[in-house]
């Protein structure tokens, strides 16, 4: 097995550190792994004077999977846009081909005080939201910023979504669904926007394939809100870039805290970039406060996703689900009563516990 490693940018060298320790103590008990490391964003800016250079493309071609960190920072906020740190992830989510972003929110049980919503709200709840990856407002041409005809400035974004696109991810998130709870929520706003109607023709017309798989549709606003009233009522949710991008994190919050979401992106073949829910976090990185576990999450996808190890999988998340039983929380996550720990001690119970 092949796996690209991107540490990128802020946390993200210390969070992957961790994530590849956890890797290393299935190596030793035979998982055979072969690791190559490359930059991405900020850090390949720096080195290469591009956020998805060349050699990192060729990197992660080569690769069956791909581990990132995470990448940006205000340093690099000045920089022409095609320059910037997160154009360098939209670059490789397009040259792989990444169409199918999978993003779990699972509140631990230890964790269920660490939610801002009641406990009774949120306890139990296991969602899988399953976004499109490489179409939508985020690619859609014509962009950007002009003068019109009158003078006046103005700026563009095109949504856009072709058939192919939508009949995809729409079986992906079926085939989920039917090995979760056989409950697939579509989200979109077909009453305002032809795209999301477009949307959801397309999405009943791949339900006949999946007579088993019950499936209903809500408007993006009112999603928003019943995640927050009752996200429980939720198991997959398929929707667009921009509303699945939206939507994805704030069921993150629901569990407590971002650093507790991995996610998948996934192409044709399952090969796959994993990599936290969360952002660089500049004003930690460097001072060893971050939260590896959904790194170390995103590792146990990867192993379940693309290499269909389910039992190396199913021994990460048992480990972690050992330690926060046990009482140990970074910042993100500690409450009164747990024990406080770095982000490289996280890690190291972790390995403990496997």
């Amino acid at each position: 097995m092949k796996i690209a490693v991107l540490p990128g940018d802020g946390i993200g060298p210390e969070i992957v550190t961790q994530a590849l320790r956890v890797l290393a103590v299935l190596q030793s008990d035979g998982l055979k792994v072969e690791l190559e490391e490359a930059p991405l964003g900020g850090a390949a800016y720096d080195q290469f004077g591009a956020p998805y250079p060349d050699f990192t493309q060729k990197v992660c071609r080569a690769a069956d999977a791909v581990l990132l960190g995470a990448v940006g920072g205000p340093q690099y906020d000045n920089l022409d846009r095609p320059l910037r740190p997160e154009r360098g992830l939209l670059g490789i989510r397009k040259d792989l081909g990444l169409f199918a972003n999978l993003r779990p929110a699972v509140l631990f049980p230890e964790l269920a005080n660490a939610s801002t919503l009641k406990p009774e709200v949120v306890s139990g709840l296991d969602i899988m939201i399953v976004r499109e990856l490489t179409g939508d407002i985020y690619f859609g041409e014509p962009r950007g910023m002009r003068t019109n005809k009158d003078g006046v400035r103005e700026a563009l974004n095109t949504m856009i979504y072709t058939e192919p696109e939508v009949r995809r991810i729409a079986h992906v998130a079926f085939g989920i669904a039917r090995k979760r709870s056989q409950k697939l929520c579509s989200v979109d706003k077909a009453n305002v926007l032809e795209t999301t109607e477009f949307w959801k023709e397309i999405v009943i017309d791949v339900a006949k394939d999946y007579p088993d798989v019950q499936l209903t549709h809500m408007y993006v606003d009112n999603a928003a809100m019943q995640l927050v009233r009752n996200p429980k009522q939720f198991d997959v949710i398929v929707t667009g870039n921009i509303f699945g991008d939206i939507l994805s994190d704030e069921a993150s919050m629901l569990t407590g805290s971002i650093g507790m979401l991995a996610s998948a992106s996934l192409n044709e073949t399952k090969k796959g970039l994993y990599e936290p829910a969360h952002g660089s976090a500049p004003d930690i990185a460097g001072k060893n406060l971050a939260n590896p576990l959904a790194t170390i999450l995103s590792l146990a996808m990867m192993l379940r996703y693309t290499f269909e190890d389910e039992a190396a999988a199913g021994r990460i998340e048992a480990a972690v689900k050992k330690v926060l039983a046990a009482g140990f929380r970074t910042a993100d996550i500690f409450e009164p009563g747990m024990t406080k720990v770095s982000c490289s001690d996280m890690g190291s119970q972790v390995v403990a516990a496997m």
